[in-house]
């Protein structure tokens, strides 16, 4: 017997499948096009072929299998969601659509903002009412319930979300309606109390109604997956990956889907954390980049940093509170459009952007010859020669070449000058570089973190492709391209521990008195874990606890997070707490009040149990000289030739290889793309790690260039002076 298991990654264009036999760290993998209309298609399609490949059935799969999608995400950027209702307190129905009164841009005249989740129409008062001080002052009354459950059925509505005024004081009103409208109406029904008990009523309705439109979409996607499954003969449940890095069991899921909303990128996250353990690097920073999005996350001392709220559906991609804002535990990562699916265009000014919008599974880049008309990065990455269009998914997708280099050539007209296909793609190859490292260093700036000489690890369908040119913006002197890169998200499902982050607003000054009220909270939120954890196939004697609040200076109005430790029970002094505080406040803000008391808004708990673990093998050693399979001609910057660069597949590099750029470096999958000025080395465990020697070469003059070609040159500089949001 083998312990084989299996885990799922639905993207926006792909569907990764990996399977791992934990006896021998034997790898299996499959990358198939996700299916939009019926993402259970693609999941069928790359399950099937890859226990194919493997050679086993799927009765021997006995773990859970383990599954990140981006459903959600896509579900609500879309607006492609249930018909959900809300219910909240007698005059509050306008929340939604007053949201929390901040402008984003405060001199923007045409501001926009994304519609609520749930319209006005859909909205639904009830008259009850309980205090800030957790006091019911005013019950629902069954009629009430009878005439709204009425109401709710001839709106015919999929779903229901109840979010009542200072309900995470006091449920008791918000879990009377909820209960009572369950019982009434045969539709899956959420209450705020549930999905996130704490305080500042917009962000809790606003992730209430979220999680209320997405449950008509996981629940039948779940419903449906299960029933295959069994059919198929898996005797393994299912977990599904979390946005802070854990996994639960899919009934939790289906709750509370909200908690899925980065689920895909959370796993990524997760297994940087695994190689930065492998490789023995505190500080990794994580470059995901796939068919539709980009993400990119920070590893420090070992972990990602976890952010308490997340922003969904942003009308500017970099414009905070341009979205929902939902109070949900999520690992701290930003995500642009910028993917292999990212269309190319020059807009009103005569500059050539690139992304957000993609071009998705259907129809796909050009290239894909599904009925794309738009150039798209796969489009330019193909025409500068760093895709093989014989060898794309292992020659099983071929690409089409020719159109792909013909849908540039509006583009090139446009920019005028002389420049043709070449020139435009590699416009696009830059300028969607360049949009991902401004990104990265943005948010990076908004943490107050330098990015400068952090190695990078590069996975993702496309990330290989793109690392080194991002790493080189970024100014980071490694970058490692993982065994496997191309599904290394669906990998990291595989690593993530059983996990759920819970948080409840009590409103408590730190002092002598605040201890009695503390621990009775935190014992119900351990009990709640517990629940959860065990659902997920966790032992209650491997669950560990950490323990963290949100807290401020009384009289203010924002709170900062500070986790204290872990434990069994609250682990620090009440001195020990409010000293961690005013060091942490300084940290952040350049001084500390001493003479003004802390009060304590939200209360944490963090509660995992580690995942299973396993060795990988190690490849066997290289001996002599890597041979190039071939050559290949090959462009990797503006006004630089077509050069004839050695052509590596990945399967033949051992142990101890080294070779030197530019190269390309080929697996099923993906491209691993290596310009001139990078060394490379294969680790060990099969990774190969690039380390820049010199500086990136800056353009060539212009006045070097023959005339036409220095007069393309220029209007290609010109053209990508500009990324999405602000000068390259």
């Amino acid at each position: 017997m083998t312990d084989w298991r299996l885990a799922v990654d639905i993207g926006g264009t792909f569907t990764d499948v990996v399977l791992l036999d934990a006896d021998t760290g034997r790898v299996v993998v499959e990358k198939t096009l996700t299916t939009p209309a019926a993402p259970l298609g693609g999941v069928r399609v790359g399950v099937t072929s890859a226990l194919a490949k493997a050679g086993i059935t799927p009765a021997d799969i006995t773990r859970p299998i383990v599954h990140a999608t981006t459903l959600i995400t896509n579900a609500l950027i879309e607006g492609k969601t249930g018909r959900a209702a809300l219910v909240t307190t007698l005059g509050f129905g306008d929340t939604l659509e007053i949201r929390n009164e901040h402008r984003y841009d405060m001199y923007d005249l045409q501001i926009e903002f994304p519609a609520p989740p749930i319209p006005r129409d859909l909205v639904f008062e009830i008259d009850e009412r309980t205090t800030a001080a957790g006091e019911v002052r005013t019950a629902p009354s069954e009629a009430e319930l009878d005439a709204l459950a009425a109401r709710l059925a001839a709106h015919e509505v999929e779903s229901v979300a109840v979010c009542l005024l200072n309900s995470y004081a006091d449920a008791a009103n918000e879990r009377a309606v909820a209960e009572g409208l369950a019982k009434r109406l045969s539709v899956p029904v959420c209450a705020s109390h549930e999905v996130t008990p704490q305080i500042r009523e917009y962000p809790r309705m606003v992730t209430t109604a979220c999680n209320a439109a997405t449950m008509p979409v996981i629940g039948p996607y779940l419903a449906e997956l299960q029933a295959w499954l069994t059919a198929e003969g898996f005797g393994a449940s299912v977990l599904m990956m979390l946005s802070n890095g854990g996994v639960v069991s899919a009934d939790d899921a289906r709750r509370v889907p909200i908690r899925l909303v980065e689920s895909g990128p959370a796993a990524g996250a997760l297994a940087g954390v695994w190689y930065a353990r492998r490789l023995g690097e505190e500080r990794l920073f994580c470059f995901d980049m796939g068919g539709t999005t980009a993400k990119s996350c920070l590893i420090e001392d070992y972990r990602p940093e976890l952010t308490n709220a997340f922003e969904v559906a942003r009308v500017y991609r970099f414009k905070k509170g341009s979205g929902y804002p939902c109070s949900i535990p999520s690992v701290d990562l930003v995500e642009i459009g910028a993917g292999g699916g990212s269309l190319a265009r020059v807009d009103e000014l005569g500059l050539l952007k690139v992304g957000p919008d993609s071009a998705g599974a259907d129809p796909g880049p050009v290239g894909y010859a599904r009925g794309g008309t738009v150039p798209a990065t796969t489009d330019a990455d193909l025409v500068l020669g760093l895709l093989d269009p014989q060898y794309f998914l292992g020659g099983e997708m071929p690409l089409d070449l020719p159109a792909a280099r013909a849908a540039f050539a509006p583009l090139a007209e446009r920019l005028g000058a002389g420049a043709d296909a070449d020139h435009v793609a590699v416009g696009v190859y830059e300028v969607i570089n360049q949009n991902m490292a401004a990104s990265a260093r943005m948010h990076a700036v908004e943490r107050g973190i330098d990015l400068r000489g952090v190695s990078l690890i590069a996975f993702g369908g496309a990330g290989p492709v793109h690392a080194c040119g991002v790493a080189t913006l970024l100014e980071a002197p490694r970058v490692i391209f993982p065994v496997n890169a191309s599904v290394l998200s669906a990998f990291g499902t595989l690593v993530s521990p059983v996990r759920i982050d819970l948080a409840r607003s009590m409103v408590r000054t730190l002092d002598e008195g605040v201890s009695a009220d503390r621990d009775t909270l935190l014992a119900d939120m351990r009990q709640e874990a517990r629940r959860v954890l065990a659902a997920a196939g966790a032992e209650a004697g491997d669950v560990r606890y950490r323990y963290g609040l949100d807290a401020r200076y009384e009289g203010q109005g924002n709170e900062i997070t500070l986790w204290v430790g872990e434990g069994d029970a609250w682990p620090t002094t009440l001195a020990d707490t409010v000293e961690q505080f005013h060091t942490e406040y300084q940290k952040i803000y350049g001084l500390r009040i001493p003479d003004v008391g802390v009060e304590v808004v939200t209360w944490r708990v963090a509660a995992w149990s580690d995942a299973p673990g396993f060795e990988v093998p190690t490849v066997p050693v290289g001996a002599g000289e890597p041979t190039p399979n071939r050559y290949r001609a090959a462009r990797f910057r503006l006004g630089a030739p077509a050069v004839d660069v050695p052509v590596y597949r990945r399967a033949e590099l051992g142990a101890g290889h080294r070779f030197v750029g530019p190269a390309l470096v080929e697996e099923r999958e993906t491209t691993s793309v290596i310009p001139d000025g990078w060394t490379c080395e294969v680790a060990p465990d099969g990774s190969i790690v690039a380390t820049a020697t010199v500086a990136a070469p800056a353009h060539p003059a212009v006045s070097a260039a023959p005339a036409a070609s220095a007069a393309a040159a220029g209007a290609a500089i010109a053209a990508i002076a500009a990324t999405e949001e602000g000068s390259a």
